[in-house]
C-alpha cells in the first residue's frame, strides 16, 4: 500500500521530533557542573587533568558534589552527559573505567545499594550472602583495578525516602569509607532538595560535599534562550515557529520554572503538530499536549485560560484546583 503524501509528511515530522529527543541541549549549567568536576580530580605538573581523584589532606580524603534540583529540572541528563564528555575521564580501553553511574535501587537498602556498585563496577557476580561490608571492600579494590575516580549515584534521596531502610548513619559510614585511604573515589550525588536538607544534617559529609543548586528558569532572563530553542526545534521539524507573545511565559509556569521540563513540553508540544499535518506551531498544540499529560480540564489548561498565571501548579492534581 502506497503512503499517501501528507501521511509521508507527518512521518518525517515525527521522525525529525524523535531525533531531538535523542539530543542533549548544551546550557551555561553545563559549564557550572564541569567546573566542580574539574576540582575533584588530581592535576599533572603541566596542570592537565587528570581519571584520579583529588586528595584534599594527609589522610587521603577525596570531595563529592551534590547536585540538587526539583524534579524534572535535567538533573540527570546534565551529569551523565558532564560525566560522558568529560576530556580526563574518557576510557583509554576496554578496563580503563574512570567513572561509573548507578541509580539507587529499590527499596534502598545500604546492601542492595552496594550491590549495584559492584555490578557496575564490571565485577563478574555478586553474591547475597555478603555483608554490604563486605560487597564494598570489594568495590573498592574493583575501583582501582579499574582506575575509577568518580562514582556518580543518582536519585540519591532515595536512599532516604519511603520504605528506604537507609539511615543517615549509614549513609555516613558507607559514604566516608568510599572517599578515604587507598582506592578512594570521589561522590556526586544527584537528587531532588531533600537530599541536602538530609546529608548536611551531618557536619561530616556537608564537609565532604560541594553543593551544586541548580536555579530555576526565569521567563525574564530565559526568555531569549527558550525562544531560540523553540525555532531552532521547529526548523529541524519543518514547522513555523509559534508568535505567541506570552507563549513562553505559559510554557515557564506550566513546566514549574524546570528547564528539562520546559523542553519535554516543547517536545510535545511538536510532536501534537506534526501529528496535526500543521505547518506552524501554535499555542493549541501546547495546550494539547500538556492537557494531556495534566489530565485538567480546559479552564485549568495553563495555555488556554486568561488568568493561567493564577492556576496553582503544585504537587496537588489540577484538578483539585480552581481558577478565579
Amino acid at each position: 500500500m502506497t503512503m499517501s503524501a501528507s501521511d509521508l509528511n507527518i512521518n518525517l515530522k515525527l521522525a525529525a521530533v524523535d531525533r531531538l529527543r535523542d539530543k542533549y541541549l548544551s546550557t551555561p549549567r553545563d559549564a557550572q557542573f564541569r567546573s566542580y568536576l574539574d576540582r575533584l580530580l588530581q592535576r599533572d605538573e603541566q596542570g592537565n587533568l587528570l581519571p584520579k581523584p583529588r586528595l584534599f589532606n594527609k589522610a587521603g580524603d577525596t570531595r563529592g558534589i551534590a547536585v540538587v534540583e526539583p524534579a524534572g529540572g535535567g538533573k540527570t541528563s546534565l551529569v551523565l552527559h558532564g560525566l560522558k564528555t568529560h576530556p580526563a575521564l574518557q576510557p583509554r580501553d576496554a578496563v580503563h573505567q574512570p567513572w561509573i553511574g548507578v541509580r539507587v535501587p529499590s527499596p534502598a537498602t545500604a546492601k542492595s545499594l552496594a550491590i549495584e556498585i559492584l555490578n557496575a563496577s564490571g565485577y563478574p557476580s555478586v553474591s547475597r550472602s555478603l555483608t554490604e561490608d563486605d560487597i564494598m571492600n570489594k568495590a573498592r579494590k574493583h575501583f582501582k583495578v579499574r582506575g575509577t575516580a568518580i562514582l556518580w549515584i543518582d536519585e540519591a534521596h532515595d536512599m532516604f525516602g519511603a520504605g528506604s531502610k537507609f539511615k543517615a548513619d549509614v549513609f555516613q559510614k558507607t559514604f566516608r569509607n568510599l572517599m578515604q585511604g587507598e582506592g578512594a573515589v570521589s561522590v556526586v550525588m544527584s537528587g531532588i532538595e531533600s537530599l541536602w536538607q538530609i546529608a548536611s544534617c551531618d557536619e561530616q559529609v556537608s564537609r565532604r560535599y560541594w553543593r551544586l543548586p541548580l536555579a530555576d528558569v526565569s521567563p525574564h532572563s530565559d526568555r531569549k534562550a527558550l525562544n531560540k530553542v523553540i525555532a531552532s526545534f521547529c526548523k529541524t521539524v519543518g514547522l513555523r515557529p509559534p508568535s505567541d507573545e506570552d507563549l513562553v511565559d505559559r510554557l515557564v509556569h506550566a513546566s514549574r520554572n524546570r528547564f528539562g521540563r520546559c523542553i519535554e513540553n516543547i517536545l510535545a508540544a511538536l510532536e501534537s503538530a506534526a501529528l496535526d499535518g500543521a505547518n506552524e506551531l501554535t499555542i493549541n498544540h501546547f495546550a494539547e499536549s500538556w492537557g494531556m499529560q495534566e489530565g485538567c480540564s480546559m479552564g485549568q489548561n495553563v495555555f488556554l485560560a486568561r488568568h493561567w498565571a493564577k492556576i496553582d501548579l503544585g504537587e496537588k492534581q489540577l484538578f483539585e484546583q480552581g481558577v478565579r
